[in-house]
């Protein structure tokens, strides 16, 4: 791991020499993409170089207890010793911590999709109940929420709904939602008081630009239909709703929000893009797993994620065998407490797949 921080400190210093190179200075684009990387390679070096100061003094420290003939000297050296040795291990892995894998997916925008699962209308109704737990963290985080294909049925039953969340750190914080939501309650039109149980679906994809992934449009089919409205009714008289068809992978995409044929065509277009590279992450994903699971087991993280029950007022997410008591507030958009945990399990499992050695 500190031939690695080595390296990164390498980097930092040339990118360092570049800027300050005249030749480099007047041209805008090329300072800026230093910059950018500069930044991102900041708190590394700032990490690494206490990390190096902090080693420099404990050898010194060292060297002292093993030369100094006074024995208050030594008792300092002694102590000093140990409160370096602790602080060096701390910061040793903060910076093992700072050098795991990025997803190069966390800065982006997100697509996310909610579909109703099993359960009939109830299932629908919970599907809207998402919505609204999504769209107010995306306001807590001030975020923009754009809805971009509802499928209602009436009365607030939800089939899909299609929203796109803008904000910084979207994706980072959301992409914990991918799976299948579980809820248990008492629908209003069940007249005996039994709980039902229901499920919804939720994938949470980035927003990929055309750069991230290579679509060939001669692969896709193109479909116009009217728009729907609740229950299914027409609500225009004009084919402005748009379908895509992606002939190699049978992807599908909807579109019928916008107003014109062209603003849909375009939102859809996103919207497969997105699925494309999601499905292209999953299958590297898929065969990872499949190398280690022999070794650390295998957990299949499309089954239920969590488990919003309102007799108990209580909601658990199975992944993090953690329950928390105030469901009001979780579906008020109080989603933090789940995905703080679900951020630091998953720096603690990639650490143990595979951390980088200290020599």
């Amino acid at each position: 791991m500190l031939e690695k921080l080595a390296e990164v400190e390498n980097r930092y210093r040339e990118i360092e020499s570049l800027m300050s190179d005249p030749a480099i200075a007047t041209d805008y684009e090329k300072v800026a993409e230093l910059a950018k990387e500069r930044s991102s390679l900041q708190n590394v070096v700032d990490a690494y170089r206490a990390y190096q100061k902090q080693a420099r003094e404990l050898d010194e420290a060292k060297d002292l207890l093993g030369s100094a003939d006074d024995a208050e000297l030594r008792e300092l050296a002694s102590l000093e010793i140990a409160e370096l040795e602790a602080s060096s291990a701390e910061l040793l892995e903060q910076l093992r911590v700072m050098l795991l894998p990025t997803d190069l997916r966390d800065s982006k925008n997100v697509i996310v999709e909610i579909r109703a699962g099993a359960g009939g209308d109830e299932a629908g109704i919970f599907a809207g109940d998402l919505l609204r737990l999504y769209t107010r963290y995306a306001e807590s985080n001030k975020w923009k929420v754009e809805l971009l294909d509802v499928n209602e049925q009436g009365n607030g039953i939800f089939k899909n709904i299609t929203f796109e969340i803008k904000g910084e750190g979207a994706f980072s914080r959301l992409k914990y939602e991918s799976g299948v939501h579980r809820v248990q309650r008492v629908p209003t039109t069940e007249s005996q008081g039994r709980i039902h149980t229901s499920t919804a679906t939720v994938a949470v994809l980035a927003e990929m630009d055309d750069v991230d992934v290579q679509l060939d449009m001669n692969d896709v089919e193109t479909q116009v239909f009217r728009a729907r409205g609740a229950g299914g009714q027409s609500v225009n008289t004009t084919d402005s709703a748009v379908r895509l068809i992606h002939k190699p992978t049978g992807l599908v995409v909807e579109m019928q929000d916008e107003r014109s044929q062209l603003q849909n065509k375009i939102r859809a277009k996103q919207v497969l893009i997105a699925r494309l590279y999601e499905a292209e992450v999953e299958r590297q994903r898929s065969e990872r797993e499949a190398e280690r699971r022999g070794q650390v087991g295998s957990g299949d993280r499309s089954e239920k994620i969590r488990t919003y029950n309102y007799p108990q007022g209580r909601v658990t997410d199975h992944r993090i065998s953690y329950s928390n008591f105030n469901l009001p507030a979780v579906m008020d958009g109080a989603l933090d407490v789940f995905i703080d945990q679900l951020a630091t399990q998953q720096q603690v499992e990639q650490l143990a797949a595979g951390g980088a050695d200290e020599s």
